[in-house]
């Protein structure tokens, strides 16, 4: 039985020997396949979490944007109201109002007789008029009453005339000061709104890389990436104190919030003198002749074609120029003789406050821009101005489907120039104070602004890890991919392959600029937009 076996093993020892090496290579293919799928699902998951971890901080950073820009738009807003005291001009001519009536000995009526108006008259009914839309009242800006107005004989003719022209000149006074303090407001929240989410956009990059370049260079006793600040606990980390540099970058809305609204102002009122200062007081006007003026102050202070709001420059209402950089930091409590701007410590803010120049006075900048005014101007225009003044119905977010297809067309009728005014004068306090702040939310509506908020969070990594390339810290590697970016030991060889879809982001030929960034988003959205079309 043996010797059989050993007969038949003999004779069959080459097809067992193929049968055996074909199970042995099976085997082996099927583990290499096997640990391929393996490395590819892990590979896929950790793309996951990366891209997961990475929207989650971007949505949380957007957040913190709205909130930021709701803590320091007050502060703005007070600024211009002190400057533009509409309320004031009004406590002064209910002053001349109420000392005209008791000059005649007349008792201050509640409505204005229904005769013939005279030129006196006229200004009495819009003052009323303008009171009783504005809803302002001596009694609420804690100034005396008028009835405390001295009294006394006077030359008729010539103060007649004197106490006229002071009428007329305060009403063209309230009406300059009324639209241009509105104007201004959306102004300076459009300002600051695209100022904080470039700010907190460009140091929500730095965490994120902080905490990809920690854990890269930290080992792996750390399974997740950490999205929070801890630069007081380890000061000794690469990116240095982050937390004091943050603090300073921080510092710079200062300029706009004291400084920088002042010009935007001092440019919308010569705007404003120009456009609307040829309208009477006694003038109707219709809605849109409104929208009309107001279209054209925008076209004056912003420019009136696509390439002259381009070449705009705003960077002069939102940084400081160079050498006024230290009176912000002193202002603020942040810098001392002994710590001037221009050392080598403050590196990391001197990059920060680079970047932040460069996209203000990027095209998408002044693109993006105009949007944010677009929605705020047709909050204020189409919407607060058209309802509350023209009484216009409210047109409805979205359309009923069920509802009635005729619509009923409101015969829209022209008012008077100080009912607009009224209007204005508290939407003011609506832009500046408004909680929740219809303004702030139009603005945030636009899609535009997500995506600029986008390609400032992902582009340029190269300005972030460059320092920690001299250190030894880490190379990066920059995908094509939204996941984020890979980091390799410094320690270990590159490879002479180039590896499809990835390239060193420290190449100086690189293409990553911002302006490209944008326009691949801008590309992308449109693809995005025009597929449900076709579809």
């Amino acid at each position: 039985m043996i010797s059989a076996t050993r007969r038949w093993l003999r004779r069959n020892r080459t097809p067992l020997a193929v049968g055996v090496g074909v199970v042995g290579a099976g085997y082996v293919v099927t583990q290499y396949v096997l640990g391929k799928i393996s490395d590819a699902r892990e590979r896929m998951s950790s793309d996951r979490i990366a891209r997961e971890n990475l929207r989650r901080r971007f949505e949380q950073n957007q957040e913190d944007c709205t909130f930021t820009v709701l803590a320091l738009l007050p502060t703005a807003t007070d600024n211009i109201l002190a400057e533009l005291e509409t309320e004031r001009i009004t406590f002064e001519l209910q002053q001349q109002k109420a000392a005209k009536l008791a000059r005649n000995g007349e008792p201050h009526p509640s409505e204005l007789g229904s005769g013939p108006p005279s030129v006196t008259d006229d200004d009495g009914r819009s003052m009323v008029s303008f009171q009783s839309e504005s809803g302002v009242h001596a009694s609420q800006m804690g100034i005396p009453s008028a009835t405390v107005v001295g009294e006394g004989p006077q030359d008729g003719g010539q103060q007649v005339q004197k106490a006229r022209k002071t009428k007329l000149q305060l009403w063209n006074d309230l009406k300059i000061s009324a639209i241009t303090r509105a104007f201004t407001l959306i102004y300076t929240l459009a300002l600051l709104t695209l100022l904080t989410r470039i700010q907190l956009n460009l140091l929500g990059r730095r965490s994120y890389l902080s905490s990809v370049v920690s854990l890269a260079t930290g080992g792996m006793e750390q399974s997740t990436i950490s999205l929070e600040n801890h630069d007081d606990d380890n000061s000794d980390q690469a990116y240095g104190n982050d937390f004091e540099t943050n603090r300073q970058y921080l510092t710079f809305s200062w300029w706009l919030l004291h400084r920088g609204w002042k010009q935007v102002m001092l440019k919308v009122e010569a705007a404003v003198k120009e456009v609307f200062g040829g309208l009477s007081i006694r003038d109707d006007i219709t809605m849109q002749k409104f929208s009309e003026l107001t279209l054209e102050v925008r076209k004056k202070v912003e420019g009136a074609t696509e390439t002259e709001r381009q070449v705009g420059r705003w960077l002069e209402y939102l940084l400081p120029p160079r050498d006024q950089e230290e009176i912000v930091l002193k202002e603020s409590g942040m810098t001392t003789e002994s710590s001037p701007l221009d050392s080598s410590n403050a590196a990391p803010l001197r990059r920060l406050l680079d970047e932040t120049s460069d996209l203000i006075d990027s095209p998408p900048f002044s693109h993006v821009l105009t949007l944010l005014l677009d929605a705020g101007f047709s909050t204020l225009v189409d919407q607060k101005v058209a309802q509350q003044t023209f009484k216009m119905p409210a047109l409805p977010e979205v359309p009923d489907l069920n509802g009635p297809r005729v619509t009923e067309i409101v015969d829209v009728k022209p008012v008077k120039l100080p009912i607009v005014l009224a209007t204005l004068t508290r939407q003011a306090h609506s832009i500046g104070n408004g909680m929740p702040n219809e303004y702030l939310q139009a603005m945030e509506q636009v899609r535009d602004l997500e995506a600029f908020a986008a390609v400032v969070y992902s582009s340029n990594w190269e300005n972030e890890i460059s320092p920690m390339n001299d250190d030894g810290g880490a190379v990066l590697i920059e995908k094509d991919e939204p996941a984020g970016p890979e980091i390799a030991a410094s320690g270990s060889q590159p490879s002479d392959e180039t590896v499809p879809g990835q390239e060193s982001i420290v190449d100086v030929g690189s293409a990553s600029t911002f302006e490209s960034a944008w326009g691949k988003a801008v590309e992308t959205a449109e693809k995005s937009e025009s597929k449900p079309e076709s579809s």
